[in-house]
């Protein structure tokens, strides 16, 4: 039986959740984006940051840095190794550190029990932070791997459920052979107060958010007539629809919604009632295809007692209750015949009459209509009056489906992200880089309503206080994405090799296709969700081909 090696198996940790996509120009490390520095990158942003804020707060900042990337790869290691005993766990740290080439470790003395005691001794070899140090300013008086330090601490911190602190008693910055650094309960160094304020929010990062608020406030003021309600994007579709919605706003103009299912209508219907001169007025929607259609004159124009049976009170219709405000009808083609030529004398001669009433009311009513209908179609088939679609479309706009405004979707879930995380009372950080990569590849037939529920389950899923991964967000769809690795040289020059005896053997690509698709199914017996896992392919993928190979 082999011996278990907790170093060889973190190696493996990483070498399947580490990929390199040369040709998308990306490197990932399980769902999280990586990239490769050079050292003197970090050396130029480590004097930039020294000049600009001065050795203590550059030395802090650099120190939270650590700490938050720290506990980034503790809840990894945490997910890794759910079982494993926590000294197992604690080696992936130190692995990562080495694997990044940060600093080679050596562990001398690690100790944690049952009530989270913890004490640990490191030597640190080849420092980055050190070499850098020494190379830009000369030997140091005191330590200076700064975010090696914070990253050690953010780590075990995550891992032990406490706040441990690590120090360096020792370092190359400051003329010595080695780094060693000591790793304790925060409570038990004497000075743990001094060491804890390098982890604590800067005042200066204060005053900038105070800044930047007061700056924010500044341009919500400035451009508050162009700002519209919970409207988020900004692609140029949407900035397109968003100034043809502030040209209307000022004025009394119908305007007629025009878009998918899900494009959020109802949104911009409330906007730019919010935009406009009204907004301290009433605000009524109603979704016309909600309300069957022996009801609908009654739920808008309203009742007279006794106009049918039930009818037990007079009441007044919707568009009574938005009398001086904003009225908007949601999928309008979905009124009776009835309905319409009601609603077209209103529309013409701002009145209307109750249902079972003769006498007229007048009404200030601005109309807003949204439909995802092809109204001249519906005209065609004499399903909608012509008359009452010309008046509606003096003034239409259509709102872009999701798909089409894609530069919107970062801002779009943070959007929602802040709106489910209070709903539920569950703070998440945000989502993963390869979780952002394909909502941004996601075709999004729901729009913006699928979005918004996409995220919403990803909190429900998603650890408190952690990021939303891409399986939490599309579990059907990228378990294939989140295996493999990078190949090994072995099996990279065997794929060569075969490939150069099939084009010296002039094979068409088709002919190699082909033969895969029929392998994998094979090989799953015939079960092609099975044999589009083995292809690397989704279901619709492999369909796709097969009819293909049919034509």
């Amino acid at each position: 039986m082999n011996k278990y090696n907790p170093q060889k198996s973190v190696l493996r940790d990483f070498r399947e959740l580490l990929r390199f996509e040369h040709e998308e120009g990306q490197i990932w490390l399980g769902e999280e984006r990586m990239i490769l520095l050079r050292s003197s990158e970090m050396r130029a942003l480590r004097r930039e940051l020294i000049d600009s804020l001065g050795m203590e707060r550059a030395k802090g900042l650099l120190i939270r840095i650590g700490y938050s990337a720290g506990q980034q790869d503790a809840a990894t290691a945490r997910r890794l190794r759910p079982e494993a005993p926590l000294q197992d766990i604690f080696s992936v740290g130190p692995q990562s550190h080495m694997m990044t080439g940060q600093v080679k470790v050596s562990i001398s003395k690690m100790e944690v029990d049952e009530e989270r005691n913890f004490h640990c001794i490191c030597d640190w070899e080849n420092s980055f932070e050190a070499e850098n140090f020494l190379a830009e300013y000369g030997v140091s008086y005191e330590p200076v791997c700064w975010s090696q330090i914070g990253y050690a601490s953010g780590y075990t911190s995550y891992l032990v459920g406490r706040e441990i602190i690590f120090r360096e008693q020792g370092c190359l910055g400051c003329g010595e052979k080695m780094c060693r650094i000591e790793g304790r309960p925060a409570e038990e160094w004497p000075d743990c107060e001094e060491l804890l304020r390098y982890y604590r929010p800067d005042r200066i990062a204060d005053q900038l958010f105070e800044l930047q608020s007061q700056v924010t406030t500044l341009r919500e003021n400035l451009t508050r007539e162009q700002s519209f309600g919970d409207l988020v994007g900004c692609s140029q579709k949407f900035l397109q629809v968003r100034e043809l919605l502030a040209k209307a706003a000022e004025s009394r103009v119908t305007v007629l919604l025009l878009g998918e299912t899900g494009v959020g209508k109802d949104l911009f219907a409330k906007a730019l009632h919010e935009g406009s001169p009204r907004r301290d007025k009433p605000f009524v929607a109603v979704n016309c295809a909600a309300i069957p259609k022996d009801l609908i004159e009654a739920e808008l124009f309203g009742v007279e007692k006794g106009a049918f049976t039930g009818a037990d009170q007079s009441r007044p219709g919707r568009f009574e209750r938005a009398h001086g405000g904003t009225l908007f009808l949601d999928e309008v083609g979905e009124l009776s015949s009835q309905a319409q030529a009601a609603l077209l004398r209103v529309l013409q001669e701002n009145e209307l009459e109750r249902v079972g009433d003769t006498r007229t009311r007048k009404v200030d009513v601005r109309l807003v209509a949204a439909t995802n209908e092809d109204l001249e179609r519906a005209v065609q088939e004499g399903r909608f009056r012509s008359d009452l679609l010309y008046r509606l479309n003096v003034y239409s706009v259509v709102v872009p489906p999701l798909r089409d405004r894609l530069d919107d979707i970062p801002e779009l879930v943070r959007h929602f992200i802040a709106k489910y995380s209070a709903l539920h009372g569950k703070p998440v950080k945000g989502v993963t880089d390869m979780a952002m990569g394909m909502l941004g590849k996601y075709h999004w037939p729901g729009n913006i309503r699928e979005l918004g529920n996409v995220i919403e389950r990803g909190i429900i899923l998603a650890e408190p206080g952690g990021c939303i991964e891409a399986v939490q967000l599309f579990p059907n769809l990228v378990a294939e994405d989140l295996q493999g690795g990078i190949p090994s040289g072995a099996a990279s020059d065997s794929l060569s090799s075969t490939v150069e005896e099939l084009l010296n053997a002039g094979c068409e690509l088709k002919q190699v296709e082909r033969e895969m698709m029929m392998r994998a199914l094979d090989r799953a017996e015939g079960n092609v969700t099975s044999a589009a896992k083995i292809l690397g392919l989704t279901r619709a993928a492999l369909d796709y081909r097969l009819k293909k190979l049919d034509d």
